[in-house]
């Protein structure tokens, strides 16, 4: 027996619905896995809320760790009682257990938990691919990474100090300013008392930033434009302020020949060999100290719509996870 969340139709949190159903063996080629930890992610709301439209009706979630109860057909890499995770790319992880692909599944190393790959893969992996492989930041550069004590915007700050750059943190408030300090930022900018473009200027002697890391969209948008350096790259790749549209490629003209890219994850995680990369990486970062998954807040499975009203009005902090 297991426990699902299902959206019928889009909307708020209250669409969130819960069913139990038995659930069939394993396909070809599908693992079943009994869930132990569950992450939370902000894009786990704009499937909900129809900003990232998705097929209804859908499950929910895409971030998971647990053991693997039963291999179907043709699984050879995996066993019962491995321990694995995924950051999908397929929906459902909000469940107690489910069939998945083998294909999405990591195998944990011993030495990370459940709880650590559940509140760190996806957040992780999207770090890492936003600053080696779409940015490709080098020791010497400066970024400024908006909402940078945020899920991601944390781990960016560390990971950016690892490989050698200057950070620049964009924060909301003096308590998400000394978590984004304690991350590893070289300063910290609170957006709402000071114009963060002019600072970053200021802090690169005129010059402007070589990256923007902006997860938050349309109300830093041009506070962005304002501060990348000449030929510099704004990387825009979340919502959580609205999404950045009616962008005129004159406007990057006019600001210094900017680039700017909207990636996703899973543009970056194709192959297999792409994919274990990344994760390797990852787990190298987490091994050495640079990164840590922070994990803020716990809330039952079935919490979950609570859970999201906590994301989306900003009370959560680090990591969020569901558990089983």
């Amino acid at each position: 027996m297991a426990r699902s969340a299902v959206i019928e139709r889009t909307g708020g949190p209250e669409v969130i619905e819960w069913r139990e159903a038995d659930l069939p063996e394993p396909g070809a080629g599908e693992v079943r896995v009994r869930h132990t930890a569950v992450g939370l992610n902000y894009i786990d709301t704009y499937h909900r809320s129809g900003l990232y439209p998705v097929q209804l009706p859908s499950g929910l979630g895409s971030e998971a760790a647990g053991t693997v109860e039963a291999v179907g057909a043709g699984v050879s890499a995996l066993a019962p009682g491995d321990r694995v995770a995924t950051f999908g790319p397929g929906l459902g992880a909000y469940a107690t257990a489910r069939n998945v692909a083998a294909s999405s599944l990591f195998k944990l190393p011993d030495d990370i938990d459940d709880r650590t790959a559940a509140a760190i893969m996806l957040k992780g992996c999207t770090t890492e691919f936003l600053v080696e492989r779409c940015a490709r930041v080098e020791a010497g550069q400066t970024a400024l990474v908006h909402a940078a004590a945020g899920g991601v915007g944390h781990l960016l700050v560390g990971w950016l100090k690892a490989v050698g750059a200057t950070v620049i943190g964009s924060v909301g408030s003096e308590e998400k300013a000394e978590r984004a300090r304690a991350a590893g930022a070289d300063h910290v900018l609170l957006h709402k008392q000071e114009d963060v473009a002019a600072r970053a200027r200021e802090l690169t002697d005129g010059r402007g930033v070589d990256v923007v890391f902006d997860g938050v969209g349309m109300a830093m948008w041009k506070m962005s434009l304002k501060a990348a350096a000449r030929r510099g790259m704004i990387v825009s790749f979340g919502n959580a302020g609205g999404a950045v549209e009616g962008v005129g490629l004159g406007v990057l003209a006019r600001h210094g020949s900017l680039f700017v890219t909207r990636p996703t994850l899973f543009d970056y995680y194709i192959t297999p060999e792409e994919r274990e990369a990344g994760v390797a990486r990852l787990w190298e970062m987490l091994r050495s100290g640079a990164i840590a998954p922070e994990i803020g807040q716990t809330f039952a499975l079935t919490d979950a719509a609570e859970a999201h009203r906590a994301l989306e009005a900003g009370e959560t902090r680090g990591a969020s996870l569901l558990i089983p």
